[in-house]
């Protein structure tokens, strides 16, 4: 790369971020047909590789006895942290959708089928948490219309154990233009629940690691 290039791509940065951001995570949407082709260990997964290396830092560093995953898709993620927890050798996981797209099994996953906010899910949820012997981790990835994820923030918030984390999924609905059909999405729900919520604040270092993400505003940690 020539002086002057670097120049223009500093300039660049420094003149236009969010535009550049944009136009990298429509690249990155384009080429991997918005990642639904990614796979892990020969799984479906429908992540951003760039989420997943941050979500991995925080199971990492927070050591969840449970985390409670809403939106099971075709069940690469839940897997992906279930590996993440074997090689811990710790944890476990609830998973909720309301259809069985998958044939996954696991023995630290429990696969539960019904809408995440119906009182028959959220009993086993709460049951579950009460089962939990240390940390709790929360995300949310299922339906992301905003009506749905302000439902999931008022349930799914208690659950998430001091100094552990909310992750709210696919506030990039809300900031990518090919994604304006879907919203309102997740950022109006977070906004509105942060605002009566002070005992979560939105965990910046974790938000803003890299270039793009598809979670904008999505980690919400819960103070001490």
């Amino acid at each position: 790369m020539t002086a002057f290039s670097q120049l223009c791509g500093s300039l660049l940065r420094r003149l236009c971020p969010a535009f550049l951001r944009r136009l990298m995570d429509d690249e990155f949407v384009h080429r991997t047909s918005n990642y639904g082709n990614l796979t892990w260990l020969g799984n479906p997964i429908w992540q951003n590789i760039a989420d997943l290396w941050i979500i991995q830092e925080v199971i990492s560093s927070v050591r969840p006895s449970l985390i409670i995953e809403t939106g099971t898709n075709r069940g690469g993620s839940s897997l992906f942290y279930a590996h993440l927890m074997d090689l811990m050798n710790h944890g476990s996981i609830i998973t909720v959708d309301v259809e069985k797209l998958h044939d996954h099994s696991h023995p630290r996953i429990k696969y539960l089928i019904g809408s995440s906010t119906s009182e028959e899910i959220l009993a086993q949820v709460r049951a579950a948490v009460a089962s939990a012997s240390g940390p709790v981790l929360v995300i949310l990835d299922s339906d992301h219309s905003e009506s749905h994820v302000a439902g999931e923030l008022a349930h799914y918030h208690a659950f998430v154990t001091p100094g552990s984390y909310l992750h709210v999924q696919d506030g990039v609905i809300d900031t990518l233009p090919r994604f304006a059909a879907a919203r309102p999405g997740p950022l109006p729900a977070i906004q509105c629940f942060l605002a009566g919520h002070p005992e979560f604040q939105v965990d910046t270092t974790r938000c803003e690691k890299f270039p793009i993400t598809h979670h904008p505003l999505g980690w919400l940690k819960r103070g001490k």
